[in-house]
């Protein structure tokens, strides 16, 4: 929730700095203009078209980043999901006697996941409680198979287990490693900066009308905070409007599918 109200923060912050930064310019821009301090040619335009063109390939470029990896993101919580259903059903190649607790275990571990996957967004300690607790139970999982392995004479069904358990632990580290990979903070800045300095160079050629129009202020800013917000909504996309919390139905179908 707190990461929530700070995205929002920032997103509104933004919006009122355009809006100041327009009105500041064109303001600059009447008054040079008044003193005959500025032509009213386009002299300068070179400079304003080179920072709004480095403006939008860098909001272009962090789009795609962003978007890029929300579908990876999207498309692990998937293969998560395939790795312990497929580990699951492969249960049944261990001797019998070691199955019911093993079953059970599997139950917890992926309620822990379920759980861990809700609280990411309302309580984040919560989150990493629950990580933790599915991390002991892939232990416990991965000791009681290697155990009941050992008591299974085939050598396929002992590598079809252990290789199904392998790769439902790959998954859910590799979820994790994916849900912590983020463009470095001095891309946000920069491109908040360059957002900003265009703000300025906007409203400083604003200063050319006598009449303000806070239709087109307000427009540019709102565009400009607005996509802003899509691109860290999407690189956060358990936090804000875009969310991918739909896919972890497909846990809560492998869970039902338990019983």
């Amino acid at each position: 929730m707190k990461q929530a109200l700070g995205l929002a923060v920032v997103v509104a912050g933004l919006f009122i700095g355009v809006l100041a930064l327009l009105d500041i310019g064109r303001r600059i821009g009447i008054r040079r203009r008044e003193r005959g301090l500025e032509s009213t040619g386009d002299a300068y335009v070179v400079a304003d078209g080179a920072v709004f063109g480095l403006m939008g390939l860098i909001i272009a470029f962090t789009f795609s980043g962003a978007g890029a990896r929300f579908d990876a993101r999207r498309q692990l919580v998937g293969q998560e999901a395939n790795a312990i259903g497929t580990a699951y059903l492969r249960l049944d190649l261990l001797p019998p006697g070691a199955q019911p607790e093993l079953r059970q275990d599997f139950r917890n571990y992926v309620e822990a996941r379920i759980a861990m996957y809700r609280h990411l967004k309302l309580d984040p300690p919560a989150a990493k409680d629950d990580q933790a607790r599915a991390a002991s139970f892939q232990r416990k999982i991965w000791t009681q198979a290697v155990s009941a392995c050992r008591e299974e004479e085939s050598v396929a069904a002992q590598w079809l287990v252990i290789s199904a358990l392998n790769q439902m632990i790959d998954s859910s580290t590799t979820e994790a490693v994916a849900r912590m990979t983020h463009p470095p903070g001095v891309i946000y800045w920069g491109l908040m900066v360059l957002v900003l300095a265009g703000a300025l160079l906007a409203g400083y050629g604003m200063a050319e009308s006598k009449r303000t129009s806070w239709i087109h202020m307000l427009a540019f800013s709102a565009m400009m905070a607005a996509a802003i917000y899509i691109i860290l909504d999407l690189e956060y996309p358990r936090l804000g409007l875009i969310r991918i919390d739909a896919v972890d139905q497909v846990l809560v179908d492998v869970r039902n599918s338990m019983n």
